[in-house]
C-alpha cells in the first residue's frame, strides 16, 4: 500500500485551511486518512505551520512520500534535513553527535531568520499605517480649510448684500427728502429704517400743525372776513347753470309786464294829484 503525506482542505470559501495528514494514496483528498500530523495556514505572512516534526520524520523514514507542498513545508521545518543527516549516520559517514549539532545550528539560524522577517514585516506595516494616518490627516485638514473658506465666502456675500441694502436705503432717503437729491447727497448717509422714520416724522408734523390751526377759534374779524370773501369769490367763479331758451324768455316777459304796469300807474297817480289841488281851490272860492 502506497502511503502519502498530503494536505486535506478545510475552512470556508476563499479562506482555506489545510490539515497535514498521512493517508492512502487511493483515498480522496478530503476523505479517510491514517494520521493527522499538523495544520498549515497560508493566509498569514509568513505562513503559519504547526506540525509534529518527530512524527513526520518517523513517517518519512518509513517511506511515506510527501507531496510537493508538504515537502516544502517539511523542509521549512527541518524534517528533510534531519532525514538527510540520519541517512548519513546510518551509512557511517557522520556521527550522530555531529548530525545533531548541524541540525541544531540550522534550526537556530532558521528561527532567527524567521524572527527577523516577522520584525521587518511588522515595521513595514507600522510605516504603512503611519503614512496612511498622515494622508488621512492631510485630507482632514484640507476639508477643514475648504469649510472655512466656504464660510468666509458666505460671510462676504452676506456683508455685500447688507451694504447693497444700505446703499438702496440711502438712495430712497435722498429721493424722498424735500431739499432734493443734491442736498440729500450732502447729508450724512443713513440706513433705510432711519430714512423711513424721518419720512413718517415729516408727514406727521404738517398734519399736527393743520390740526392745531383748525382747533384755534378765529377771534379777530379780519380772519373771518377773508374767509367770507373767499367763499363769495368761489361762488362767483362757479359757472351758472345754462338755462333753456324758454326759461330765459319767461323772466324777460315778466319784467316787461311789470314795466308797463308801472308806466300806467304813474299817469293815474299824476291825475289824482292834479285833481286834488283843483278841488281844494273850489272849496276855498265857495267859502
Amino acid at each position: 500500500m502506497a502511503v502519502k503525506i498530503r494536505l486535506a482542505r478545510r475552512g470556508r470559501k476563499k479562506l482555506a485551511l489545510y490539515d497535514v495528514v498521512v493517508a492512502d494514496a487511493r483515498a480522496p483528498r478530503d476523505g479517510r486518512f491514517i494520521e493527522k500530523l499538523g495544520t498549515y495556514n497560508p493566509n498569514t505572512d509568513p505562513a503559519s505551520i504547526n506540525i509534529d516534526t518527530d512524527r513526520a520524520f518517523d513517517w518519512v523514514m518509513k517511506g511515506a512520500q510527501p507531496t510537493d507542498t508538504v515537502r516544502a513545508i517539511l523542509s521549512y521545518r527541518g524534517v528533510m534535513l534531519r532525514k538527510h543527516l540520519q541517512v548519513g549516520v546510518n551509512k557511517g559517514a557522520i556521527s550522530q553527535e555531529d548530525a545533531d549539532k548541524k541540525l541544531a545550528a540550522w534550526l537556530q539560524d532558521k528561527e532567527s531568520r524567521i524572527a527577523s522577517k516577522v520584525e521587518r514585516l511588522q515595521q513595514d506595516q507600522a510605516s504603512k499605517d503611519k503614512d496612511r494616518l498622515a494622508a488621512e490627516t492631510k485630507v482632514k485638514e484640507a476639508r477643514a480649510e475648504a469649510i472655512k473658506s466656504k464660510a468666509a465666502a458666505a460671510a462676504g456675500v452676506v456683508a455685500a448684500t447688507g451694504e447693497g441694502a444700505g446703499d438702496a436705503g440711502e438712495e430712497v432717503a435722498a429721493e424722498t427728502t424735500e431739499e432734493g437729491p443734491a442736498e440729500a447727497s450732502e447729508a450724512p448717509a443713513v440706513s433705510a429704517p432711519e430714512a423711513a422714520d424721518e419720512e413718517v416724522a415729516q408727514v406727521q408734523e404738517p398734519a399736527a400743525a393743520e390740526s392745531e390751526e383748525a382747533a384755534e377759534p378765529a377771534t379777530e374779524p379780519e380772519a373771518a372776513a377773508p374767509a367770507e370773501e373767499t367763499a363769495q369769490e368761489e361762488k362767483q367763479e362757479e359757472p351758472a347753470p345754462e338755462a333753456s331758451a324758454e326759461e330765459a324768455a319767461e323772466p324777460a316777459q315778466a319784467a316787461e309786464s311789470t314795466e308797463s304796469e308801472a308806466q300806467s300807474s304813474e299817469p293815474a297817480q299824476a291825475s289824482e294829484e292834479d285833481a286834488a289841488p283843483a278841488s281844494e281851490e273850489a272849496t276855498e272860492e265857495e267859502e
